[in-house]
This record gives structure tokens, C-alpha cells and sequence, in this order.
């Protein structure tokens, strides 16, 4: 389905470009204080249980999409990781359902 390929592709995008808009705010204004940013994600009871659920679901994802990846034989799949380190979820789902759609 080359319609949801490029569904998954522009919602990678859309995923690396929000995010960093936003964390480029955050490092303009505090400078590159990683302690702050990550005291920042639990600041409140808010952000705290919204950053909880993202990560979980970070790990998650990645254990699924481990194993999803040996057993379909997905290409490149690693990408997965340094996507979710550097950017976050919402590059590395879209980026793996990509790959999985080759």
C-alpha cells in the first residue's frame, strides 16, 4: 500500500519536526540543561503521568518491534533506536511501520 507508506513517512516527519520545534524553545531559553529538561518532563502531576506513559510505552514498543522486526524480517529496523533516543515515539513508531511496509 503505497498510500500508508506515505502516510507513515510524513507522520515521521511531522513526529521529528514538532517535538524539536518545541525542544529547541526549551534549550533556547534554559541552554543545553539536560537535569532541568528532564526535571521539566515531571514538574507536575501532569506532565509527570504524560511523560510516564510515553516512556513505558517507548519501552514497550521497542521490545514489540524487536521481536515483530526478526520475525517479519523487516530491513533497518534499528533505526528504531537512536530515533527513540533522539527524537522519541513519535518518530519511531511511524519510522518502523515504515520500514515494515517495504
Amino acid at each position: 500500500m503505497r498510500g500508508l507508506r506515505l502516510f507513515y513517512l510524513v507522520m515521521a516527519v511531522v513526529g521529528t519536526v514538532l517535538p524539536w520545534l518545541l525542544f529547541g524553545q526549551f534549550f533556547a531559553q534554559e541552554g543545553l540543561n539536560i537535569p532541568l529538561f528532564v526535571q521539566s518532563l515531571f514538574v507536575n502531576g501532569a506532565a509527570g503521568g504524560f511523560s510516564a506513559d510515553v516512556l513505558i510505552s517507548i519501552v514497550v514498543f521497542l521490545v514489540w518491534a524487536t521481536v515483530d522486526a526478526q520475525k517479519n524480517g523487516v530491513s533497518r529496523w534499528w533505526l528504531i533506536f537512536p530515533a527513540s533516543f533522539t527524537v522519541g515515539l513519535s518518530l519511531a513508531l511511524p519510522l518502523y511501520l515504515y520500514l515494515r511496509e517495504a
